[in-house]
């Protein structure tokens, strides 16, 4: 799927990247799309049972007969790719530089079931901004996760969060960029915030639209709660205790999800777009916050490179890193890196102010009435604003 590489790059070479994906693979998926078997309808109403029988067969048919790769295809061609080695993976990439050489680089992280295609709208405006807001611009890298679409699959052990980071700080120190800015939700979250204790000394600030932030084990803390933040996180256990079958079983048995979901491309549609049905902030179908074409670009993505395995395969490392800091709110290295965080009213986990400044120092907190999980899709404009905002403070003043 890529263009032609140097032979025999050195060790940390960048390798310019060109998504080439050959007829055939678009074919085949032509072929499997028709030949799908279909179960039966739920037995329960909307959502509560699965992605319903007949939105799904709409979606696969306009992903057979009306969606574009090939348009898909020459945006992504659009913006600047490459591709490094780091820590025997192969990393895939997007590094889009602002015209403006004052601007500060800002690493965006997306989580699953995302890709890069979540930050698309977003880099226009955070490169290039307007004249009313010319000191607030960005270069941009924008990396896929280990395991994931095109930095996928991986081929050993032990890419968790925390390794994660560690390789983001190296692909920064190859880019040249020696302070910047960090940013992510869902996995991205995690890897950002590790980033910011693991690179502190050149992480100016990390800016987050999740934050987990459960309920605390000390009586008198959860007696000063609010009803607002009771409620929300009464609000974040239901939603985990009915929704958390997926994290189970990616937890677990990752590798023989693979092979349905890698087989099967209604299966693998099915699989992400449950995800963005229950986790955006839409009323009836995802695409009433997420444009229906963006939507299929970030299921190719994973359709495309094989990867549903081993993209599920971060949460089976996660659970099976050793975890050996002490847990929230006992005595432990205060984290070193100034924080801002984004609450998107639709999203299911909205943390808690107070409990996510015991952990962290928090200097930016800002609260949407609207957007959900996937924030840069859903809210671009509210994404980039607030960004820009929180940044603000790290930028020289003249």
């Amino acid at each position: 799927m890529t263009a032609p590489a140097p032979a025999s790059p050195g060790p940390g070479a960048l390798t310019p990247f060109t998504l080439a994906v050959p007829q055939r693979e678009l074919d085949d998926l032509a072929a499997r799309l028709a030949a799908t078997r279909w179960p039966a309808a739920a037995t329960g109403a909307g959502w509560s049972q699965g992605v319903p029988l007949p939105y799904l067969r709409e979606l696969a048919a306009y992903w057979a007969d009306g969606y574009d790769w090939r348009a898909q295809e020459a945006e992504l061609n659009g913006f600047p790719q490459f591709t490094t080695t780091i820590d025997g993976a192969t990393i895939h990439f997007l590094h889009i530089r602002s015209p403006r050489p004052d601007a500060l680089p800002l690493l965006l992280t997306h989580g699953w079931p995302g890709s890069v295609v979540e930050f698309l709208d977003v880099i226009g405006p955070l490169t290039d901004p307007p004249a009313s807001a010319r000191g607030d611009a960005f270069h941009l890298v924008i990396p896929s996760l280990p395991g994931y679409g095109l930095s996928g699959p991986t081929t050993g052990p032990g890419w968790e969060v925390r390794r994660i980071a560690r390789a983001w700080a190296e692909l920064m120190r190859r880019l040249g960029h020696d302070r910047y800015g960090a940013q992510g939700g869902d996995w991205g979250h995690a890897i950002t915030l590790e980033l910011g204790r693991a690179d502190a000394d050149h992480v100016v600030g990390v800016h987050v639209n999740t934050l987990l932030t459960p309920p605390p084990d000390d009586p008198a803390v959860a007696a000063a709660l609010g009803d607002d933040d009771r409620e929300r996180l009464r609000r974040t256990s239901a939603a985990y205790a009915e929704m958390s079958g997926y994290a189970q079983l990616q937890s677990t048995r990752p590798q023989t999800l693979g092979y349905a979901l890698t087989d099967s491309p209604v299966g693998q549609l099915a699989w992400i777009v449950e995800k963005f049905g229950e986790w955006t902030d839409s009323a009836e179908v995802p695409e009433e916050a997420v444009p229906r074409d963006r939507l299929l670009t970030n299921v190719m993505l994973y359709w495309l490179s094989r990867t549903a395995g081993s993209s599920a395969r971060l949460y089976w490392e996660h659970a099976h890193a050793p975890h050996t800091r002490p847990p929230s709110g006992s005595a432990r290295e205060p984290y070193p890196t100034p924080t801002g965080v984004a609450v998107f009213g639709g999203d299911l986990a909205r943390p808690v102010r107070r409990l996510a400044e015991r952990d962290h120092p928090v200097v930016h907190w800002t609260e949407f009435d609207r957007g959900g999980h996937f924030a840069a899709l859903e809210q671009p404009g509210l994404f980039v604003d607030d960004i820009r905002s929180f940044f603000r403070r790290f930028r020289p003043r003249c």
